[in-house]
């Protein structure tokens, strides 16, 4: 029930929308509004239907095909600091929960999935890497990323910085201009950090994260348990690991007990940060290095007798638009098929697709 005057501009949306909202999804597509009243770019506005039921407060984006970004259902909900800082609190003891131990390394902010539409926070050991993708979290960032670091230190957890990965190309659909940096700190007594690379151990592997120059906010933490199975499974065999990277599948076979693991990347510089992954981790008297086009080497592979048990295929996205599907659906099945001809009976795939 309603119980406080609105005091946000009214965005009206088509039945379409309206059903979209009640079912639970949390945007509003630019060609979904029929009317709406005058609003500042990021500001909150509240969603009606046609009919006039309320359907939720949401953060305007004028620039942006997602109009408008969802933020609350109660209509009681008042969006001040202290509203801003529960939301960080449940998303922290919601990882503290799920995670236990592994909240070193983790996603402590997830978009959407906590109601923080279009910012991702992963933290590295004592680092935060942050991506703001939306108008709405980039005015509400300096409410937020304060909070958030004196929220965990408070907490027991060791955080001397906060890096911005704001270098992606999305953020100019938002109107926001891209760059990356040190967030400052100084107000909470933290000096800028000397270094941006961070130590972290994940599923006792140790590796060096740049949260400066690595993929994404600075490696793929979400593919930490899918690391963790690969290491059940390799255990006595002989494994190829196709677009290693930084080599996180090879390591977590290695340590698995794999007979041997082939790391393979096309980039001479990953390779060798996975030899010397490899080196730190004392697992490289059981591995071998290439770089080799994987296109290139499947084929070459299945001209000789198979040797391998267990091929990894984690390769970076094929395709980002829907205008590229058809060629990367092609690819997909070109490495899926030709990794599967590698196989003996009983061999295993771990496939993997970031598209």
């Amino acid at each position: 029930m309603m119980k406080q005057a609105r005091e946000f501009p009214v965005f009206t949306v088509t039945p379409k929308a309206a059903r979209s909202l009640a079912a639970g999804h949390p945007w509003v597509y630019a060609e979904e509004g029929l009317d709406a009243q005058p609003c500042e770019n990021g500001a909150l506005a509240d969603v009606f239907s046609q009919k006039g039921s309320w359907l939720g407060t949401g953060i305007v984006s004028l620039q942006s095909k997602i109009r408008v970004r969802v933020l609350s259902r109660n209509a009681n909900d008042v969006f001040d600091e202290s509203f801003w800082r529960r939301r960080l609190r449940y998303a922290w003891e919601y990882r503290k929960a799920v995670m236990g131990p592994d909240v070193s390394n983790c996603r402590i902010i997830f978009g959407e999935a906590d109601q923080f539409p279009g910012l991702t926070v992963d933290r590295y050991g004592t680092l935060l890497s942050a991506q703001v993708l939306s108008v709405g979290m980039e005015r509400l960032k300096h409410t937020l990323f304060p909070a958030l670091v004196q929220m965990l230190r408070a907490d027991g957890q060791d955080i001397r910085g906060l890096y911005e990965r704001n270098d992606v190309a999305l953020r100019e659909k938002e109107g926001l201009a891209q760059y990356k940096g040190w967030y400052d700190l100084s107000a909470l007594g933290l000096p800028l950090p000397g270094t941006p690379l961070a130590h972290i151990c994940e599923n006792g592997i140790h590796y060096t994260v740049d949260v400066e120059n690595g993929q994404k906010t600075g490696f793929f933490l979400d593919q930490k348990y899918n690391r963790r199975a690969v290491a059940r499974l390799a255990r006595g065999k002989t494994v190829l690991d196709c677009f290693t990277h930084t080599g996180s599948f090879a390591l977590n076979a290695a340590l698995g007990g794999a007979k041997h693991v082939t790391a393979v990347d096309v980039s001479e510089a990953a390779v060798a940060l996975a030899r010397e992954n490899a080196v730190r981790n004392g697992l490289e008297h059981r591995m071998d290095f290439q770089a080799a086009n994987v296109f290139d080497l499947l084929p070459r592979l299945a001209e000789g007798p198979k040797q391998y048990d267990f091929i990894i295929l984690d390769p970076p996205a094929f395709t980002k638009s829907r205008k590229t599907i058809r060629n990367a659906m092609t690819g997909y099945k070109e490495i899926n098929y030709r990794a599967m001809k590698l196989l003996p009976r009983g061999g295993y795939l771990a496939t993997c697709s970031c598209s």
